[in-house]
Protein backbone atom coordinates (compact mmCIF):
# COMPACT_ATOMS: atom_id res chain seq x y z
CA UNK A 1 0.00 0.00 0.00
CA UNK A 2 1.30 3.42 -0.92
CA UNK A 3 -0.18 6.87 -0.25
CA UNK A 4 -0.11 8.79 -3.37
CA UNK A 5 -0.32 12.35 -1.93
CA UNK A 6 -2.78 14.25 -0.86
CA UNK A 7 -6.53 14.14 -3.06
CA UNK A 8 -8.32 16.84 -0.41
CA UNK A 9 -8.29 19.33 2.07
CA UNK A 10 -11.27 20.26 3.87
CA UNK A 11 -11.72 24.25 5.24
CA UNK A 12 -13.64 25.68 8.23
CA UNK A 13 -14.06 29.30 7.66
CA UNK A 14 -15.61 31.91 8.73
CA UNK A 15 -16.64 34.09 6.09
CA UNK A 16 -17.32 31.69 3.08
CA UNK A 17 -17.61 34.98 0.28
CA UNK A 18 -14.30 36.40 0.96
CA UNK A 19 -12.71 33.06 0.63
CA UNK A 20 -14.32 31.68 -3.06
CA UNK A 21 -13.14 35.18 -3.80
CA UNK A 22 -9.50 33.97 -2.61
CA UNK A 23 -9.38 31.02 -3.73
CA UNK A 24 -10.60 32.25 -7.23
CA UNK A 25 -7.78 34.44 -7.26
CA UNK A 26 -5.40 31.44 -6.20
CA UNK A 27 -6.11 29.75 -9.65
CA UNK A 28 -8.60 27.04 -8.78
CA UNK A 29 -11.70 26.39 -10.45
CA UNK A 30 -14.56 26.78 -8.24
CA UNK A 31 -16.99 23.62 -9.50
CA UNK A 32 -19.76 24.15 -6.74
CA UNK A 33 -21.29 26.23 -3.88
CA UNK A 34 -24.21 26.92 -1.62
CA UNK A 35 -24.97 29.09 1.42
CA UNK A 36 -22.53 26.85 3.42
CA UNK A 37 -19.82 25.14 1.27
CA UNK A 38 -17.79 26.14 -1.84
CA UNK A 39 -16.03 23.36 -3.64
CA UNK A 40 -12.45 24.09 -5.41
CA UNK A 41 -9.88 21.92 -7.92
CA UNK A 42 -6.79 22.02 -9.01
CA UNK A 43 -5.45 21.40 -12.60
CA UNK A 44 -5.69 17.45 -11.40
CA UNK A 45 -8.41 17.32 -9.76
CA UNK A 46 -6.94 17.90 -6.28
CA UNK A 47 -10.22 18.94 -4.31
CA UNK A 48 -10.52 22.21 -2.20
CA UNK A 49 -13.22 22.21 0.36
CA UNK A 50 -14.33 25.55 2.19
CA UNK A 51 -17.40 25.13 4.24
CA UNK A 52 -18.91 27.09 7.24
CA UNK A 53 -17.06 26.38 10.49
CA UNK A 54 -20.58 25.82 12.03
CA UNK A 55 -21.28 23.22 9.61
CA UNK A 56 -21.97 19.93 11.99
CA UNK A 57 -20.84 17.65 8.98
CA UNK A 58 -17.27 19.21 9.49
CA UNK A 59 -14.82 16.92 11.98
CA UNK A 60 -13.81 19.29 15.08
CA UNK A 61 -11.41 21.45 15.06
CA UNK A 62 -7.90 21.59 16.39
CA UNK A 63 -7.59 25.19 17.34
CA UNK A 64 -9.62 28.39 17.41
CA UNK A 65 -10.88 30.48 14.08
CA UNK A 66 -10.60 29.49 10.69
CA UNK A 67 -8.56 26.20 9.63
CA UNK A 68 -8.23 22.97 8.54
CA UNK A 69 -10.45 20.23 9.53
CA UNK A 70 -9.32 17.21 6.81
CA UNK A 71 -7.32 16.32 4.70
CA UNK A 72 -7.78 13.22 2.12
CA UNK A 73 -5.10 11.15 1.17
CA UNK A 74 -5.04 9.19 -2.18
CA UNK A 75 -4.57 5.39 -3.05
CA UNK A 76 -4.13 3.89 -6.26
CA UNK A 77 -6.95 1.26 -6.16
CA UNK A 78 -9.88 -0.21 -4.06
CA UNK A 79 -7.40 -3.11 -2.97
CA UNK A 80 -5.12 -0.46 -1.42
CA UNK A 81 -7.86 0.62 0.17
CA UNK A 82 -9.39 -2.46 1.45
CA UNK A 83 -6.04 -3.55 3.01
CA UNK A 84 -5.80 -0.14 5.05
CA UNK A 85 -9.85 -1.51 6.49
CA UNK A 86 -9.03 -2.37 10.22
CA UNK A 87 -5.04 -0.22 10.39
CA UNK A 88 -6.86 2.70 12.59
CA UNK A 89 -9.38 0.65 15.04
CA UNK A 90 -8.89 2.40 18.50
CA UNK A 91 -7.73 5.64 17.05
CA UNK A 92 -9.98 8.47 18.00
CA UNK A 93 -12.63 9.12 15.36
CA UNK A 94 -11.83 5.81 13.65
CA UNK A 95 -14.32 5.51 10.74
CA UNK A 96 -14.59 2.69 7.80
CA UNK A 97 -17.46 3.28 5.04
CA UNK A 98 -17.61 1.65 1.52
CA UNK A 99 -15.22 4.22 -0.28
CA UNK A 100 -13.24 5.41 2.49
CA UNK A 101 -11.00 4.87 5.91
CA UNK A 102 -10.21 7.35 8.18
CA UNK A 103 -9.51 8.71 11.89
CA UNK A 104 -8.17 11.49 13.29
CA UNK A 105 -4.61 11.89 14.09
CA UNK A 106 -2.31 11.90 17.30
CA UNK A 107 -2.16 15.91 16.91
CA UNK A 108 -6.31 16.27 16.32
CA UNK A 109 -6.50 16.54 12.65
CA UNK A 110 -8.88 14.35 11.08
CA UNK A 111 -7.53 12.39 7.87
CA UNK A 112 -9.86 10.46 5.54
CA UNK A 113 -8.12 7.55 2.85
CA UNK A 114 -10.01 7.10 -0.42
CA UNK A 115 -9.50 5.73 -4.06
CA UNK A 116 -7.39 8.97 -5.52
CA UNK A 117 -9.70 10.72 -8.41
CA UNK A 118 -7.03 13.11 -9.53
CA UNK A 119 -6.24 13.01 -13.25
CA UNK A 120 -2.88 12.71 -15.23
CA UNK A 121 -2.01 15.50 -16.68
CA UNK A 122 -0.01 16.89 -19.72
CA UNK A 123 0.97 20.73 -18.38
CA UNK A 124 4.95 20.81 -18.22
CA UNK A 125 6.99 23.35 -16.50
CA UNK A 126 9.56 24.94 -18.66
CA UNK A 127 13.03 23.51 -18.71
CA UNK A 128 16.03 25.44 -17.32
CA UNK A 129 19.48 25.96 -19.12
CA UNK A 130 22.10 25.55 -16.38
CA UNK A 131 25.71 24.92 -17.28
CA UNK A 132 26.67 21.87 -19.08
CA UNK A 133 22.72 20.95 -19.52
CA UNK A 134 20.41 22.86 -22.09
CA UNK A 135 17.44 21.79 -21.80
CA UNK A 136 15.39 24.93 -23.67
CA UNK A 137 16.35 25.55 -27.21
CA UNK A 138 14.88 28.63 -29.09
CA UNK A 139 11.96 29.04 -26.37
CA UNK A 140 11.78 31.64 -24.13
CA UNK A 141 10.81 30.59 -20.28
CA UNK A 142 6.92 31.56 -19.96
CA UNK A 143 5.48 34.38 -18.00
CA UNK A 144 2.69 34.23 -16.04
CA UNK A 145 -0.42 36.40 -15.72
CA UNK A 146 -1.74 34.40 -12.54
CA UNK A 147 -1.16 30.87 -11.23
CA UNK A 148 -3.00 27.71 -11.92
CA UNK A 149 -2.09 25.33 -8.96
CA UNK A 150 -1.21 21.68 -10.06
CA UNK A 151 -1.77 20.57 -6.92
CA UNK A 152 -2.08 20.46 -2.85
CA UNK A 153 1.59 19.63 -2.90
CA UNK A 154 1.93 19.57 1.50
CA UNK A 155 0.84 20.16 4.47
CA UNK A 156 2.76 21.92 7.68
CA UNK A 157 0.82 21.30 10.93
CA UNK A 158 2.44 22.73 14.63
CA UNK A 159 2.08 19.75 16.68
CA UNK A 160 2.77 19.79 20.77
CA UNK A 161 3.19 15.81 19.92
CA UNK A 162 5.70 15.33 17.54
CA UNK A 163 6.88 11.72 18.23
CA UNK A 164 3.72 10.02 18.31
CA UNK A 165 2.37 11.78 15.48
CA UNK A 166 5.64 11.00 13.73
CA UNK A 167 5.02 7.39 13.99
CA UNK A 168 1.53 7.54 13.14
CA UNK A 169 1.95 8.50 9.78
CA UNK A 170 5.45 6.05 9.35
CA UNK A 171 3.39 3.10 10.97
CA UNK A 172 -0.09 3.06 10.22
CA UNK A 173 0.51 4.99 6.85
CA UNK A 174 3.82 3.93 5.39
CA UNK A 175 5.67 7.58 5.10
CA UNK A 176 9.11 8.12 5.16
CA UNK A 177 11.69 10.61 7.05
CA UNK A 178 13.07 13.15 4.08
CA UNK A 179 14.67 15.21 7.10
CA UNK A 180 14.86 16.39 10.06
CA UNK A 181 14.87 19.14 13.20
CA UNK A 182 16.19 16.24 15.92
CA UNK A 183 13.51 16.71 18.48
CA UNK A 184 12.02 19.44 17.06
CA UNK A 185 10.43 18.43 13.29
CA UNK A 186 9.99 16.44 10.84
CA UNK A 187 9.68 16.21 6.70
CA UNK A 188 7.80 13.35 5.77
CA UNK A 189 7.03 12.01 2.32
CA UNK A 190 4.19 9.76 1.76
CA UNK A 191 6.20 7.23 -0.60
CA UNK A 192 9.83 6.01 -0.98
CA UNK A 193 10.29 7.82 -4.54
CA UNK A 194 8.44 11.45 -4.32
CA UNK A 195 9.32 15.04 -3.82
CA UNK A 196 10.63 15.96 -0.46
CA UNK A 197 7.74 16.11 1.72
CA UNK A 198 4.28 16.12 1.65
CA UNK A 199 3.62 16.32 5.73
CA UNK A 200 5.90 18.84 8.12
CA UNK A 201 5.41 18.82 11.58
CA UNK A 202 6.55 21.23 13.52
CA UNK A 203 6.93 21.31 17.70
CA UNK A 204 6.82 24.78 18.66
CA UNK A 205 8.62 26.15 22.37
CA UNK A 206 4.76 27.04 23.44
CA UNK A 207 3.21 23.78 22.53
CA UNK A 208 1.03 25.23 20.13
CA UNK A 209 -0.85 23.08 17.97
CA UNK A 210 -2.36 24.12 14.65
CA UNK A 211 -2.08 24.77 11.17
CA UNK A 212 0.83 26.67 9.70
CA UNK A 213 0.30 26.58 6.09
CA UNK A 214 -0.92 24.35 3.16
CA UNK A 215 1.17 24.76 0.18
CA UNK A 216 -0.06 24.49 -3.86
CA UNK A 217 2.75 23.13 -6.14
CA UNK A 218 2.92 25.24 -9.49
CA UNK A 219 4.85 24.24 -12.72
CA UNK A 220 7.99 25.59 -12.09
CA UNK A 221 9.13 29.14 -10.70
CA UNK A 222 8.14 31.56 -13.19
CA UNK A 223 4.71 30.75 -12.02
CA UNK A 224 5.55 31.18 -8.26
CA UNK A 225 6.20 34.70 -9.56
CA UNK A 226 3.74 35.27 -12.17
CA UNK A 227 1.22 33.86 -9.39
CA UNK A 228 2.17 35.99 -6.66
CA UNK A 229 2.37 38.85 -8.28
CA UNK A 230 -1.19 38.23 -9.61
CA UNK A 231 -2.49 37.49 -5.48
CA UNK A 232 -0.53 40.64 -4.81
CA UNK A 233 -2.31 42.95 -7.14
CA UNK A 234 -5.93 41.56 -6.08
CA UNK A 235 -4.72 42.89 -2.96
CA UNK A 236 -4.00 39.73 -0.59
CA UNK A 237 -0.88 40.21 1.82
CA UNK A 238 2.00 38.30 1.56
CA UNK A 239 3.58 37.05 4.18
CA UNK A 240 6.94 36.19 3.28
CA UNK A 241 8.55 35.64 -0.23
CA UNK A 242 9.20 35.13 -2.73
CA UNK A 243 12.33 33.02 -1.73
CA UNK A 244 14.14 29.78 -1.80
CA UNK A 245 14.10 26.54 1.22
CA UNK A 246 17.61 25.11 1.46
CA UNK A 247 15.75 22.02 2.99
CA UNK A 248 13.74 21.01 -0.23
CA UNK A 249 15.39 23.10 -2.33
CA UNK A 250 12.03 24.88 -3.29
CA UNK A 251 10.89 28.47 -4.62
CA UNK A 252 8.29 30.00 -2.21
CA UNK A 253 5.76 32.30 -1.88
CA UNK A 254 3.81 32.76 1.46
CA UNK A 255 0.26 34.62 1.34
CA UNK A 256 -1.82 35.05 4.72
CA UNK A 257 -5.38 32.97 3.96
CA UNK A 258 -8.66 33.88 4.91
CA UNK A 259 -9.43 30.39 5.42
CA UNK A 260 -7.05 29.66 7.96
CA UNK A 261 -3.15 30.63 8.83
CA UNK A 262 -0.64 30.97 5.42
CA UNK A 263 -1.30 29.13 1.76
CA UNK A 264 2.21 28.97 -0.45
CA UNK A 265 2.77 28.62 -3.95
CA UNK A 266 6.10 26.39 -4.47
CA UNK A 267 7.95 24.66 -7.51
CA UNK A 268 10.93 22.91 -8.12
CA UNK A 269 11.95 21.10 -5.12
CA UNK A 270 14.01 18.33 -4.45
CA UNK A 271 12.66 14.49 -5.83
CA UNK A 272 14.00 11.55 -3.45
CA UNK A 273 13.96 8.18 -3.66
CA UNK A 274 14.79 5.07 -1.02
CA UNK A 275 18.30 5.63 -1.26
CA UNK A 276 18.13 9.26 0.60
CA UNK A 277 19.64 9.28 3.50
CA UNK A 278 17.56 11.85 5.96
CA UNK A 279 19.87 15.24 7.20
CA UNK A 280 19.16 16.26 10.32
CA UNK A 281 19.29 20.66 10.71
CA UNK A 282 19.04 23.27 13.56
CA UNK A 283 16.36 25.50 13.12
CA UNK A 284 17.30 28.97 11.95
CA UNK A 285 16.47 31.56 9.81
CA UNK A 286 18.95 30.91 7.13
CA UNK A 287 18.10 27.42 7.44
CA UNK A 288 14.35 28.18 6.64
CA UNK A 289 15.14 30.58 3.66
CA UNK A 290 18.20 30.44 1.61
CA UNK A 291 16.92 34.32 0.72
CA UNK A 292 13.66 35.89 1.31
CA UNK A 293 11.88 39.03 0.14
CA UNK A 294 10.09 40.34 3.39
CA UNK A 295 6.91 41.82 2.11
CA UNK A 296 6.42 39.97 -1.79
CA UNK A 297 6.47 42.33 -4.56
CA UNK A 298 4.08 44.36 -6.02
CA UNK A 299 2.15 43.20 -8.86
CA UNK A 300 1.72 46.48 -10.57
CA UNK A 301 5.65 47.92 -10.08
CA UNK A 302 7.27 44.99 -10.59
CA UNK A 303 9.34 46.01 -7.49
CA UNK A 304 9.72 44.97 -4.01
CA UNK A 305 6.48 46.21 -2.36
CA UNK A 306 6.81 50.04 -1.64
CA UNK A 307 9.77 50.49 -4.08
CA UNK A 308 9.26 53.35 -6.75
CA UNK A 309 8.51 51.57 -10.21
CA UNK A 310 10.11 52.20 -13.07
CA UNK A 311 9.50 55.65 -15.19
CA UNK A 312 11.57 55.17 -17.94
CA UNK A 313 11.09 52.91 -21.06
CA UNK A 314 15.10 51.72 -20.55
CA UNK A 315 16.86 51.03 -17.25
CA UNK A 316 19.31 53.62 -18.05
CA UNK A 317 16.85 56.51 -18.66
CA UNK A 318 15.96 58.90 -15.70
CA UNK A 319 13.24 61.55 -15.29
CA UNK A 320 14.80 65.06 -15.23
CA UNK A 321 13.01 67.89 -13.27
Amino acid sequence: MTILGIEQITYGVTDLETCRRFFADWGLKETAHDETRARFESLNGCTILVVDANDPSLPPAFEEGPTLREVTWGVATRAELDALRGRFAGQPGHFEVDDAVGCIDPNGMAIRVEVTRKRELETHGSPSNVWGQTLRVNQPSPIYEHAEPVEVGHVVFFTNNLAETEKFYQELLGFEMSDRYPGRGAFLRCAPHGGHHDLFLLALPNGKRGLNHVAFTVRDIHEVFGGGMHISRCGWDTQLGPGRHPVSSAYFWYFQNPAGALIEYYADEDQLTPEWQPRDFEPGPTVFAEWAIDGGIDGNTRRQKNAKAPEGKFMTERKHD
